[in-house]
C-alpha cells in the first residue's frame, strides 16, 4: 500500500505540474485605429503573451452584421510572434459601420483583443458629367484632378504630411504651440485623422506653403493670381476684390449636404472642383487669447495662396455653406491652418 500511495502521489505531482504548465491560446491586445478612408482602415495589435508555444499568425478580424468579429469573418494574415504589428483593411464599402479586432492564432488556439467599431466616411461626390484625371503625392496618396479652362488642379484637398523630397512635415496638435509657430507644421482637424483625413485633407500653416516643396512635384500651391484666373474663368465679371465672385462658389462647390451644411446655396460644381468645407485652425483667439482652436468643419472652406499681400498677411480664398460667391482675403496671418490646392504647373 505504501508502494502505491508514493506512485499515486508521483502521478499526482506530475499531473500538478503538467497542469501548471498547460499551453493556452496567445494573449493579444487591439491598438487604436490610426487611418480610415471610404475604403480601407489601417489598424494594429500586439501580442503580449504567446501561451506557450509560438503564435504562427495574427492580424485583425472584421464584419459589419456581428458584434464580435471571429477568424471566420474577414481577416488580415500577419507573420507570426510576439510584440506590435500593423493591418491594412482594404474593400470596405465606404459610409458602412465595422466591427474589428485584434486576433493571434497558436497550435491550442486563437486569442483576441477588445472589439472596436468604425464607421467609413461617406464618399466625395465628384461631377459624374466630368472627367478626371489622376495624381499623386510622395506618400502614396492618390488625388482626382480637373482641367478648368487653361488649368488643371487637383479636385481634393492635400492631405501629405510629407513635403515632395521627402522629409517629414511636423504635425502638431497642441493649442498654445500652433499659435506660436514660426516654422512649418500640419495638423488634421480636431487633432483626428481617422475621422478627417480621407475626405477634407491636412490644415496647414503658411509657413509649410511658403516651403515651395509641399505640393507634388509637378504641381504648386496656386498664387493670388492663378486663384483669380480660376474663377474669372467661372465668372467674367469678378474683380480681385473682398467679394471677388457672386456666383462662382456654387460652380466650384461639391453638391449636397453630404459634407456641406444643409444650406448648400447654388452649388452645382460645374467646374468639377470640389470644393470641401475643410474648416480652419485659428492662429490666436483675440478675445480670450487661447489660439489653435478648430472652427467651421461643414461651414467653411479656406484655401492658402502663396502670395503674401503684405509682410504679415497672406491672400487666401474662402467659400461659405450659405454664400454661392468666392471670398478674397488679404488679412489672415501666417499662423493659421486652412486647406491647400494643388495646380499643376505650366
Amino acid at each position: 500500500m505504501k508502494i502505491i500511495f508514493r506512485i499515486s502521489g508521483v502521478i499526482l505531482l506530475i499531473y500538478l505540474i503538467h497542469s501548471c504548465k498547460k499551453d493556452k491560446p496567445p494573449i493579444v491586445i487591439t491598438t487604436d485605429l490610426t487611418e480610415i478612408s471610404f475604403t480601407t482602415a489601417i489598424l494594429g495589435g500586439e501580442v503580449i503573451n504567446e501561451g506557450g508555444v509560438p503564435v504562427v499568425s495574427r492580424g485583425v478580424c472584421w464584419n459589419n452584421t456581428f458584434s464580435d468579429p471571429t477568424i471566420a469573418d474577414s481577416k488580415t494574415i500577419e507573420s507570426g510572434g510576439l510584440g506590435s504589428f500593423t493591418s491594412n483593411i482594404t474593400q470596405l464599402t465606404p459610409n458602412t459601420m465595422y466591427y474589428v479586432r485584434a486576433y493571434a492564432t497558436n497550435s491550442v488556439g486563437t486569442g483576441y483583443g477588445i472589439i472596436m467599431s468604425f464607421t467609413t466616411p461617406i464618399e466625395i461626390i465628384f461631377n459624374p458629367n466630368l472627367t478626371y484625371g489622376t495624381a499623386a503625392d510622395i506618400y502614396g496618396n492618390v488625388y482626382k484632378t480637373i482641367t478648368i479652362g487653361t488649368q488643371t488642379w487637383m479636385a481634393e484637398n492635400l492631405k501629405t504630411t510629407k513635403y515632395n523630397d521627402g522629409t517629414f512635415i511636423p504635425n502638431v496638435t497642441d493649442n498654445a504651440e500652433w499659435k506660436g509657430l514660426t516654422t512649418p507644421a500640419y495638423c488634421w482637424y480636431n487633432n483626428d485623422a481617422a475621422t478627417y483625413k480621407a475626405t477634407y485633407g491636412a490644415l496647414y500653416n503658411w509657413y509649410t506653403v511658403n516651403t515651395g516643396i509641399l505640393c507634388p512635384t509637378g504641381w504648386h500651391v496656386a498664387s493670388d493670381a492663378e486663384w483669380h484666373t480660376l474663377v474669372l474663368y467661372l465668372d467674367a465679371s469678378a474683380s480681385p476684390s473682398a467679394y471677388e465672385s457672386l456666383t462662382a462658389g456654387g460652380k466650384l462647390k461639391e453638391t449636397g449636404t453630404t459634407h456641406w451644411a444643409n444650406i448648400n446655396t447654388e452649388a452645382t460644381n460645374e467646374s468639377g472642383f470640389t470644393a470641401l468645407p475643410g474648416g480652419y485652425r485659428q492662429s490666436i483667439d483675440m478675445t480670450v487669447g487661447i489660439g489653435g482652436k478648430f472652427f467651421s468643419i461643414g461651414d467653411l472652406g479656406y484655401w492658402w495662396s502663396s502670395t503674401k499681400t503684405n509682410t504679415d498677411y497672406i491672400g487666401v480664398r474662402d467659400m461659405l455653406s450659405n454664400y454661392s460667391g468666392v471670398y478674397r482675403h488679404d488679412e489672415y496671418d501666417k499662423k493659421f491652418g486652412f486647406s491647400v490646392r494643388c495646380l499643376r504647373d505650366y
